[in-house]
């Protein structure tokens, strides 16, 4: 166990969702990288969606850190494991402190706590609508409630007029509160979003003329150098190697389109770095899993939005059902969905799925189904024995209409109550197994 330093980063965040930091973050890393500056993009927290915005805005993978998920040991291997950069940018999720009631590995999910993990200071977005010098009193509160938190300034969002960031600007400078910042209500970037959060990168129209946008306008009305100038870290406590979850197979298939996305970047990470071999496929194209793989893995994402066109893919399904013969097969949420025998649409369509499973499922009626689970698995899924205890997180609007098939694992939820989402497996008489999970694989529980 070593210490090392951490690359000097910022934390974006604010109060709640919905106020901003998603556009900061990529017009930062798209401002950022125009001035040469090579830019490590993270995501606090278990969000699939936002990684692929921040790839696409910073020419850098980007990489989830969770502390209700993740041991000390894993997030800093994500953390040192990474090409040199000149600077980190970490977007947080909800709002700065937010995450559940019991903690897990280290903590309760918050961007606050990977914020003081790694001394990157706290950059609050603060959607100053309808307020003035109030909005001071917000952001000193939140600069003062963790005293272990770096705290650098602020950013003011959807600011009406000259007036009202001067009304503002006194406030905070009464408070002592940086104003890095100030972006006006007029010109600001709005992202496509649905359900689940923003529309997936790959699917956002005129992707490139946003960004583009979208660091043009922060560059223009944040004092970038002074933000860069924010920039700290502190000294890597040291942690126990970590040794990652083995890979569900030496070559895996992996379902990757519009339909099957939200898989965590980390993930496929660590599998490669055991030598796995990704091999991609689009069943939206009607393409089946390469036949020279030993196992096929399909992620969650909309299966809904293309069931029409997954119930039409022949070869896909058909390739798909030689392949579970002998070999594993494994879906999360959307892929699980696809392995069952039938998905209703929110119309009252029902689509044939691929039938590995006799998992019937439901959009008809919308429920929400959020939040971390805690599985211990009942029976062995590819790469990992029965009785092995895994986190995950899980979000989705499906019904289960039925699941007759044996249950994968004992699932519940962050206050260890018991969840009926328990995924489903079964064996063929080839010897091949296919399973299913709703919730998506984080990390295996207790590796330190």
């Amino acid at each position: 166990m070593t210490q090392t330093e951490l690359t000097p980063g910022l934390m974006i965040s604010a109060p709640s969702s919905g106020t901003g930091k998603t556009m900061l973050m990529l017009g930062l890393l798209g401002a950022l990288r125009k001035r040469g500056i090579r830019v490590q993009p993270f995501k606090s927290g278990p969000d699939y969606i936002d990684p692929a915005f921040h790839l696409a805005a910073s020419g850098r993978p980007s990489f989830n850190l969770d502390s209700w998920a993740m041991g000390a040991a894993q997030i800093g291997a994500h953390l040192q494991g990474r090409d040199p950069a000149d600077m980190v940018l970490a977007e947080g999720s909800m709002g700065l402190f937010d995450g559940v009631a019991t903690p897990g590995e280290v903590g309760i999910g918050a961007s606050a706590e990977i914020a003081a993990m790694t001394g990157w200071p706290v950059l609050l977005v603060l959607d100053v609508s309808g307020q003035a010098q109030s909005a001071a009193a917000i952001a000193q509160g939140f600069a003062t409630f963790m005293p272990e938190m770096p705290f650098a300034g602020v950013v003011l969002n959807r600011v009406a007029s000259p007036r009202h960031e001067a009304l503002i600007r006194e406030g905070m400078a009464r408070a002592g509160i940086a104003v890095l910042g100030a972006l006006p209500r007029r010109g600001n970037i709005e992202l496509p979003e649905r359900h689940l959060g923003l529309v997936q990168a790959e699917e956002t129209p005129h992707l490139r003329a946003i960004l583009d946008h979208a660091s043009q306008f922060v560059d223009e009305h944040c004092d970038i150098d002074a933000i860069m100038a924010c920039a700290a870290a502190r000294v890597a406590a040291p942690t126990p190697q970590y040794r990652p979850a083995p890979p569900p197979g030496q070559r895996i298939a992996l379902a990757r389109d519009a339909a099957f996305s939200f898989v965590y970047p980390h993930l496929i990470e660590e599998w490669r770095s055991q030598g796995a071999e990704i091999l991609p496929f689009s069943p939206l194209d009607d393409q089946a899993p390469d036949d020279s793989a030993d196992c096929c893995w399909l992620p969650g994402g909309y299966p809904e939005l293309h069931a029409g066109k997954i119930a039409e893919a022949n070869g896909f399904r058909d390739g798909l059902t030689r392949f579970a013969r002998t070999r594993a097969v494994h879906g999360e949420c959307g892929g699980y969905m696809t392995l069952g025998a039938g998905l209703i649409d929110a119309d009252g369509q029902r689509h044939r799925m691929v039938g590995l499973l006799g998992l019937e499922t439901s959009y008809q009626k919308r429920r929400m189904h959020l939040g971390y689970r805690v599985t211990r698995l009942l029976a062995p899924m590819p790469g990992l024995p029965a009785g092995q205890t895994l986190r995950g997180h899980e979000f989705h609007y499906a019904s289960i209409l039925s699941q007759p098939d044996a249950p994968l694992a004992q699932v519940s939820d962050a206050n260890a109550n018991a969840v009926p989402e328990t995924g489903s497996y079964h064996v063929l008489p080839g010897g091949g197994r296919v399973s299913g999970t709703f919730f998506h694989l984080i990390s295996r529980h207790g590796n330190a």
